[in-house]
């Protein structure tokens, strides 16, 4: 189920975030009994402002790879990218008002589709030497960035703000 605001586009970046999880299940540890036995209700709040556009395909897909995976998701991070039904990450618009918005919510490491490095140039340099960007072309490099270990048994998950980020990674500075 999908509620809020939302246009015919951002519809369809769910159902493709759904099937793309449900095409990986097994490498992300999900049985497929739990997409028989779990409803998910994805509810974007509207705040009067409507929204559409493939943007948060990459956003969608982690969140629902996460709920199935019972995986939690690191939190000092920003993304934005299409996906499609195959795991490529397309290209996105607004990426300096994007950046600019992670930049002032105090995020400084950014997951762009990799078509999307070139435009960096438009985003202050003053802004780009204190964020390190992530460049992907694939969801499978989103999900390997962006999930944690699993935590098992509910009652040992701690909350996903007390949740340390993964290490090993080093993120790419931006040099557009």
């Amino acid at each position: 189920t999908v509620t809020g605001q939302l246009g015919d586009v951002m519809r369809e970046s769910v159902d493709a975030a759904n099937s793309y999880v449900r095409s990986r299940a097994g490498q992300l540890g999900i049985e497929d009994k739990e997409f028989k036995e779990i409803d998910l209700h994805i509810h974007l709040p509207a705040g009067a402002i409507p929204k559409d556009g493939p943007s948060a395909g990459i956003t969608l897909t982690l969140a629902i790879a996460s709920v199935l995976s019972t995986r939690p998701v690191r939190r000092d991070i920003a993304m934005t990218g299409e996906v499609t039904l195959r795991g490529k990450v397309l290209e996105i618009g607004g990426v300096k008002e994007k950046v600019l918005a992670a930049y002032r919510a105090g995020i400084r490491q950014i997951i762009l589709p990799k078509s999307n490095e070139k435009d960096l140039r438009d985003v202050p340099q003053e802004v780009r030497d204190h964020l390190a960007f992530m460049f992907v072309e694939r969801m499978d490099e989103v999900l390997h960035l962006a999930l944690l270990p699993r935590i098992h048994g509910i009652a040992d998950q701690p909350a996903i703000a007390d949740v340390a980020p993964r290490t090993g990674h080093q993120p790419v500075a931006a040099t557009p």
